[in-house]
């Protein structure tokens, strides 16, 4: 019976997130304007940011998950920890797609080594060394140690992904959210991508869940292991 309503609300909770998906399409393509300067291609903006967004929330849950480790030892927030990564780097990386394809058309290039450019490339390598690091390392107990030293360490990448369009000159372009002078969104762009982030921030509920589940029972099923290897005489 449990599982029963599990399932239920697992697949409640999979349809409420593709209608949000789908308002925000509908919304991105049909209800926000077009950019004046940009045209038609600027509309993956809404894309692009709400999944840099996203990803930073994952990371900072990472990053949450992995100090409330050191400091009570509790796997659980191991569990939370990798699984938080695994879907950050996964947004990082929709992040990493679209803003070349955005690019290419507007500057002319796919890629420069510009300030916030190669400090979100820096982000999805360190996040990328965080999940190889927890593959190199056997034991469980270390392992949730090594990782969350690691883990606290690469999230500081974040908040300088974050200022580097403030603290340097780049290509990307300047702030349009809280940039001071100049800066701002049309109200309707603004809701969009109110309307995006919100799907996007759904969809990391989602997928941090079921990843999460995911990764109890790969636990369990590795304490099990190490019981029987331990104790062979006990597997029956």
């Amino acid at each position: 019976m449990p599982r029963s309503g599990t399932s239920r609300s697992g697949l409640v909770g999979t349809l409420a997130v593709a209608a949000l998906m789908a308002i925000a399409g509908y919304a991105i393509f049909f209800l926000a304007p077009t950019e004046r300067t940009m045209g038609e291609i600027q509309r993956i903006f809404y894309f692009h940011v709400a999944s840099a967004w996203t990803a930073f929330l994952a990371f900072f849950i990472v990053f949450v998950a992995n100090l409330s480790y050191l400091v009570r030892r509790r796997q659980v927030w191991d569990q939370l920890a990798v699984s938080a990564a695994e879907v950050g780097l996964a947004f990082c990386t929709v992040v990493l797609l679209t803003g070349p394809i955005w690019a290419k058309p507007v500057w002319g290039i796919w890629w420069t080594w510009d300030a916030r450019l190669t400090s979100t490339f820096v982000l999805w390598l360190l996040y990328v060394s965080y999940l190889l690091l927890r593959s190199l390392v056997e034991d469980p107990a270390r392992r949730a140690v090594t990782s969350a030293v690691f883990g606290i360490f690469a999230f500081l990448d974040v908040p300088i992904v974050y200022m580097s369009i403030r603290w340097w000159r780049t290509q990307h372009p300047a702030p349009v959210i809280a940039g001071g002078e100049g800066s701002g969104l049309d109200p309707t762009m603004w809701w969009v991508l109110l309307v995006s982030l919100t799907a996007m921030v759904a969809l990391l509920v989602l997928l941090l869940r079921q990843r999460f589940r995911l990764e109890q029972l790969r636990s369990e099923l590795e304490e099990l292991r190490l019981r029987l290897s331990t104790n062979p005489g006990n597997r029956f």
